[in-house]
């Protein structure tokens, strides 16, 4: 089992030799002399000396399990279960047998773009929690929650640039500030699969089928 004074050990020797170098979360590795750490949100893993970083996957061999896609997916996952489910636009294709949540911002040239890759995918139901990180979008956002058909309003506002009519309602767009703050949603889009992995950034359709392929959903 590791000491802390190994984890102290290599910090020390980071922060002397490589203090440009901005690591976090380090941890020990079923590998002796051997830790993983977070730089530039990838895993990657230390000698405790700090003389070597290596990128890649560790497998352990007698099961062949992935052992950095292991720690990737605990590092990067929240509980869907607690998603507010209720609060995000619902869009159902096919028979909506997969599930995916998107935080997006409609003036977010990223997730415009994952809109068009969002519309080759087939049975799932796409949970898009309207996520206004630029003031601009505010608004707009409560426009399209308070539309007749928000799923529409919002396909028609991300791939077409028409706006919404100006209606007011309850809406959660409050709610999901708050909600993205406290899941660490620092940036759009973000894709959350149904098991919980929290992805930064927009996917093409042909990523999803295999993030999908790859954790059996």
């Amino acid at each position: 089992m590791m000491s802390l004074a190994n984890v102290e050990t290599l910090k020390s020797n980071l922060n002397k030799n490589y203090p440009d170098i901005q690591v976090t979360n380090i941890q020990a590795t079923e590998m002796t002399g051997l830790y993983s750490a977070n730089l530039d949100n990838q895993i990657i893993y230390l000698d405790e000396n700090a003389e070597h970083m290596f990128i890649g996957s560790m497998v352990r061999l007698k099961d062949q399990k992935n052992l950095t896609k292991d720690l990737v997916l605990k590092q990067n996952s929240i509980d869907w279960q607690k998603l507010p489910l209720q609060d995000a636009i619902k869009t159902v294709k096919g028979n909506g047998k997969r599930q995916l949540a998107i935080f997006s911002d409609p003036n977010c040239p990223y997730c415009k773009q994952l809109e068009a890759e969002l519309d080759k995918l087939n049975d799932v139901t796409i949970y898009t929690f309207i996520y206004a990180l630029k003031p601009q979008s505010i608004a707009v956002s409560k426009q399209v929650w308070c539309d007749a058909n928000p799923s529409y309003a919002w396909k028609n506002l991300l791939q077409k640039n028409v706006q919404p009519k100006a209606k007011t309602c309850a809406n959660p767009i409050d709610r999901n500030q708050a909600l993205g703050r406290k899941l660490g949603v620092n940036g759009t889009p973000t894709l959350i699969f149904s098991n919980g992995l929290k992805m930064v950034g927009g996917r093409s359709a042909e990523d999803i089928q295999m993030i999908w392929k790859e954790l059996g959903l």
